[in-house]
């Protein structure tokens, strides 16, 4: 399978750029062309909001990979109307059950997909069948 697509895969920390790394590479092998960006809704929201304004219009999927209270996936679906997945990371003292609690409970009209803590290969896979279904993939 070939994708002409582009995904942005996004973390909030560069702790965490290795294990977005393992998504970027699935993504890379089927052709797809992805942004990989740091970025954080806590530290630099302007910046992270002008990063969607400058690029939504190029991306096809988000994938964003979050932390403790994992607010990054939620930020960036109430900005854009293209699909979210969000991967919650396995940090702090909860080993991230924090995080997915705070990704998969979005409010109504903000939806996020989800995969499992620290199972980021999953997020790549996600992205893959939605880009099938929409045809970018053959």
């Amino acid at each position: 399978m070939i994708c002409k697509a582009r995904v942005s895969v996004i973390v909030g920390s560069n702790k965490d750029l290795d294990k977005a790394k393992r998504a970027v590479d699935i993504l890379k092998d089927y052709g797809i062309e992805v942004d990989l960006k740091v970025l954080s809704a806590h530290r630099n929201p302007d910046e992270l909001e002008k990063y969607i304004k400058e690029n939504d219009s190029k991306i096809d999927i988000y994938i964003a990979m979050a932390g403790l209270s994992a607010a990054l996936p939620g930020f960036i679906a109430s900005r854009t109307e293209k699909p979210v997945i969000g991967v919650p990371l396995a940090v702090g003292p909860l080993s991230g059950l924090d995080s997915l609690l705070s990704i998969v409970q979005m409010p109504k009209g903000v939806p996020v997909a989800t995969v499992g803590i620290d199972i980021v290969e999953n997020s790549a896979y996600l992205a893959l069948r939605i880009l099938k279904l929409a045809g970018r993939c053959s």
